[in-house]
């Protein structure tokens, strides 16, 4: 099957573009670099023109109150495009728990995106994610300086890009679920733990303080990011991860 992957020369995209291609299909990466715009909607007949499946993985440039705008535009977009061309599957990447943490800016944003698509002319999947393994150096960046980080306790469960790849390309090559998978790591951390385990892995002397205000996962209470019983688990581990 021909699969058009947008965003597909990103961090998730390019690893959905190879497996795709090794599964024996026709993944074809699109992003602004090759002409495909779906704000403007340039490039997205193109790109979709015999496609039996597209894989939405391109991301808001903020998290801020712009993000709405830039889901709800970049969606009617596509899926008006794939109505067009005959498309017969929509696949996008989300958030575990994102309609959970309405204070959020991004994540009210990315459930709009997850209403669009559902109230759609495509047949749809929805791959739901938890919080990539590769995002937890910019997430101690963001309130930290040369002797301490601050992360607030948030409980977190979080997942390598390789085998949320894997998740998305699964989905995009079989038929419409019509509804949403959810995909987590095997293990569940606070995130002030998954912090120390980092910087000891790196030689970072830095020392973490509890702060519960601290960041952009201060604003999510409970276990809203943690995957439900109903989740499809990886089994690659954090320290897995960090040592190879």
């Amino acid at each position: 099957m021909k699969i058009a992957v947008i965003g597909g020369t990103g961090l998730i995209g390019s690893q959905v573009v190879r497996i795709l291609n090794e599964g024996g299909h026709e993944a074809v990466p699109h992003s602004p670099s090759t002409g495909v715009d779906l704000l403007s909607g340039a490039g997205i007949a193109e790109a979709l023109a015999g496609a039996g499946a597209v894989v939405n993985l391109t991301n808001s440039p903020t998290f801020d109150e712009q993000s709405p705008a830039f889901f709800q535009t970049s969606m009617d977009n596509l899926l008006a495009g794939a109505r067009d061309a005959g498309v017969g599957h929509a696949v996008i990447l989300s958030i575990v728990g994102v309609d959970q943490v309405p204070e959020l800016d991004y994540y009210r944003a990315k459930t709009l995106q997850e209403d669009v698509l559902k109230a759609g002319p495509v047949p749809y999947s929805i791959v739901r994610s938890t919080q990539f393994f590769e995002f937890m150096d910019a997430v101690l960046s963001w309130t930290s300086d040369e002797h301490t980080v601050r992360l607030p306790a948030t409980r977190v469960q979080p997942i390598a890009s390789a085998d949320i790849a894997r998740a998305v390309a699964d989905v995009a090559a079989g038929a419409p679920l019509g509804g949403t998978r959810n995909v987590a790591g095997p293990e569940v951390f606070t995130l002030d733990e998954l912090g120390r385990i980092t910087l000891e892995a790196k030689g970072d002397k830095r020392t973490v303080v509890v702060d519960d205000t601290a960041g952009m996962f201060a604003a999510v209470k409970g276990d809203a990011l943690i995957a439900g019983d109903d989740a499809v688990l990886s089994t690659t581990t954090y320290r897995e991860w960090l040592a190879r």
